[in-house]
């Protein structure tokens, strides 16, 4: 059996702090636009989650395997406190309860979104960095 991967503490403390801001981040943009209803949240929940997949496929790119912590900092920590799918998955399930088909379009655009942002990032990482071979690596994803 392989032994198990330690979890260093100054990584940890990286993604702890990054989380933070991303959260912050998040709550800034959010909050303001919750009173005006469920539909406002929604399109500002999808706007993060894309620019989130957009900014994350850069921080991969240029990263790749350098800078552990700088890479969990951005990627996991403010990034992964940025975006957030469980927002999205209750949004998408409430909506579904007025609007079915709306639901279902919110849906599709944001994996496609997602999906077409995380391209766009790495493709700009890679500019970024040269083309470095094995930069965007899948398994570097945060």
């Amino acid at each position: 059996m392989p032994a198990r991967p330690r979890i260093r503490p100054d990584v940890l403390l990286a993604v702890m702090a990054g989380g933070a801001i991303g959260a912050g981040l998040r709550a800034l943009l959010l909050l303001p636009v919750l009173s005006a209803g469920r539909e406002g949240a929604v399109a500002v929940t999808l706007v993060e989650n894309v620019v989130g997949s957009l900014m994350l496929g850069v921080v991969v790119a240029v990263l790749g395997d350098h800078r552990p912590r700088l890479r969990a900092f951005a990627g996991t920590g403010i990034l992964g406190g940025f975006t957030t799918y469980s927002t999205f998955a209750v949004q998408t399930a409430q909506l579904a309860t007025d609007a079915a088909a709306a639901a279902v379009l919110l849906t599709l655009a944001s994996l496609l979104l997602g999906l077409l942002a995380a391209l766009g990032g790495l493709v700009v990482g890679r500019r970024i960095t040269g083309g470095r071979p094995g930069s965007d690596a899948p398994r570097e994803a945060e």
